[in-house]
């Protein structure tokens, strides 16, 4: 005889979190981060998580053995104030590079004294007698070591999103900000230049100027230009454009640098991470000279 009952039971709703389930399909649990990694992906196989959530889930694992030294801007490569710079220098800097924050020395550009918000220089449109060494905030220095889970927490802890690296020497070795470090977990924080690789990287601008990627290769710069853009040195090959001019000018150029290349003109639009990302090309009304600030 069946049970009078069982058709009036209603299907129980699965109330389990993301987390539990996660949790209930990789046990036992693994015991390294390799069988981790690889039940996530068994995870995926069997749609417990989706793709997006494996991989994010697989970068924070990573993101456990990874330490501030190994995704920090180098030193090179850091645009830093000097405090005893004039104020339109600073300003001038301030809006060229575009960045929100600078680390700023006096003398030597090992000896950091405080980090410089950009919004803060607007304080001095309003206080012309106001000191720019009043604006300047506490830096704080972190070891190449510190992993990077520490740094985050640190980071949301004192609402401070960037940090002065130092080695072991005790001398300054880059610096990381808090993207930085959402970006191994994230994947790269695109902005308003960021556009996808397969949508192109030369594209032609209404006054008859191009606006042309970094990484865009040498070889197609050059065929779309129809010139021929290589080193000064011939033993010298560069796949990008933007590793070629770096090195040309023997350094990475700042955004409102000009230089001057196989009758070419280009204009540093975009800079980040250390690297141009797009440049602004005409041709060349001056192809004698190599670089023009």
């Amino acid at each position: 005889m069946s049970d009078p009952h069982h058709s009036r039971l209603p299907e129980r709703e699965d109330k389990r979190s993301f987390l539990q389930k996660v949790a209930e399909f990789i046990h036992p649990a693994p015991e390294s981060t390799d069988e981790l990694i690889e039940t996530l992906a068994e995870a995926e196989d069997n749609q417990v998580i989706g793709t997006e959530s494996r991989v994010m889930l697989e970068r924070v694992i990573r993101m456990a053995d990874m330490s501030a030294g190994e995704v920090m801007v180098a030193a090179p490569r850091m645009d830093l104030v000097n405090i005893d710079a004039p104020f339109e220098e600073i300003l001038h800097q301030v809006i060229t590079t575009a960045h929100s924050r600078f680390p700023v020395y006096q003398g030597e550009r090992e000896n950091i004294i405080g980090i410089l918000m950009a919004k803060d220089l607007l304080k001095l449109q309003r206080s012309p007698t106001l000191s720019i060494r009043a604006l300047v905030r506490h830096a704080v220095f972190v070891p190449e070591s510190k992993g990077l889970n520490d740094l985050l927490r640190d980071f949301r802890a004192n609402r401070n999103h960037l940090a002065i690296v130092i080695d072991e020497f005790g001398r300054v070795a880059g610096l990381v900000t808090i993207e930085d470090v959402l970006e191994e977990i994230v994947g790269e924080i695109e902005d308003e230049f960021d556009i996808p690789e397969d949508e192109g990287d030369i594209f032609a601008l209404a006054d008859n100027s191009y606006r042309v990627a970094g990484n865009a290769s040498v070889e197609h710069v050059s065929e779309e230009f129809e010139t021929t853009l290589q080193a000064r040195d011939p033993d010298e090959h560069f796949d990008t454009i933007g590793g070629l001019i770096a090195h040309e000018v023997g350094h990475v150029p700042k955004r409102g640098e000009q230089i001057h290349l196989g009758g070419l003109e280009f204009t540093v639009l975009h800079t980040k991470g250390g690297a141009v990302r797009w440049f602004k090309v005409v041709r060349d009304p001056s192809p004698d000279s190599l670089v023009k600030n």
